[in-house]
């Protein structure tokens, strides 16, 4: 079995981005194996897929170990997600064989792409919730969440995209008094037994080289654990517009746009994101939160024990001492 290090290191950074932001790995790293490694469609699929199986658990159990995760829709979105991720294989399998299956997939990816690149642009004009809280009581709403279950399990399956980068921004509509940290660690964890069902899907009737996934767990795994890390105190607000502009450019690669149209179309979209949403929110006051905490940050020093209280010695003590 080869090991590819350039595939490894593609690997580390996908995951600390996983990691970071909560965007799922299949919407960067499928694109870069089709695009940058000549890996075909099928196989960039179902090895990315297996990858996450093991890369989500990493993030997901520092999310949940310092309780930024909404249980309650974490287990609803799973009700629908899981048989409809398993179910995502038989329909792409049914969509041909040969070079007419890899055509279709790598158009129903770059299609998924665009819609991930739509979530992302909708994430990053979010504005922060402004009572300072992680909104980790807010009642489930449980038609919506099914739904998106549903539909995100589907995709998940057939593309390996939208775990982290459509489903998170389905929930932050529906619910929007979620912080950044808890949309992360709720979408981090519910995508672990998603991604296990279309993982387990892909191993059983798809096209998983072991070589790729060997190689992209080589350095995934640490790069999830040093982007959760991160993302569990504080968030990178510029890394979201450029990613969505990386986004752009493999879906419109994968849709055999022009290079040079493609490349225009990125550097725009990236300047624009950096640029516009940071001019609105200036003009646009936002409420302190009545904590005066922000809600993308941990408080370290609320979540220090307090200092003993310091002891004075008596007489008596002296004496035995």
């Amino acid at each position: 079995m080869h090991i590819d290090i350039a595939m490894s290191v593609a690997g580390l950074i996908v995951g600390i981005v996983v990691g970071l932001t909560g965007m799922g790995g299949g919407a960067l790293m499928t694109p870069v194996l089709v695009l940058f490694f000549n890996t075909t469609p099928s196989a960039a699929v179902s090895s990315d897929l297996v990858t996450s199986l093991f890369m989500k658990p990493v993030g997901g159990a520092i999310h949940w170990r310092r309780a930024t995760v909404h249980k309650g829709i974490v287990g609803w979105l799973l009700v629908a997600a899981v048989p409809a991720a398993f179910a995502g294989v038989f329909v792409l399998n049914s969509l041909g064989d040969g070079e007419q299956l890899q055509d279709r997939i790598k158009l129903g990816l770059g299609a998924a792409l665009l819609l991930a690149f739509v979530a992302m642009v909708t994430r990053t004009l979010r504005r922060p919730t402004s009572d300072g809280s992680d909104g980790l009581d807010s009642p489930v709403r449980v038609l919506p969440t099914l739904v998106i279950g549903l539909l995100g399990g589907l995709v998940v399956g057939m593309t390996s995209v939208g775990s982290g980068s459509m489903i998170i921004v389905a929930l932050m509509w529906v619910y929007p008094r979620l912080s950044n940290r808890s949309l992360v660690g709720t979408d981090l964890v519910q995508a672990v037994p998603l991604v296990g069902a279309a993982a387990l899907g892909h191993v059983l009737f798809g096209d998983v080289q072991m070589s790729v996934t060997v190689s992209l767990l080589i350095g995934s795994l640490p790069g999830v654990f040093i982007g959760a890390q991160i993302s569990s105190r504080t968030t990178a607000p510029w890394l979201r517009p450029v990613l969505a502009a990386v986004l752009l450019a493999s879906a419109l690669k994968l849709l055999d746009v022009p290079s040079m149209v493609t490349a225009g179309v990125a550097v725009v979209a990236a300047v624009v994101l950096l640029t516009v949403p940071a001019a609105v929110r200036r003009h646009r006051p936002v409420p302190a939160p009545a904590n005066g905490r922000r809600d993308d940050t941990l408080d370290l020093a609320a979540s220090l024990p307090a200092p003993a209280p310091e002891r004075r010695e008596t007489a008596t003590g002296a004496h035995l001492r």
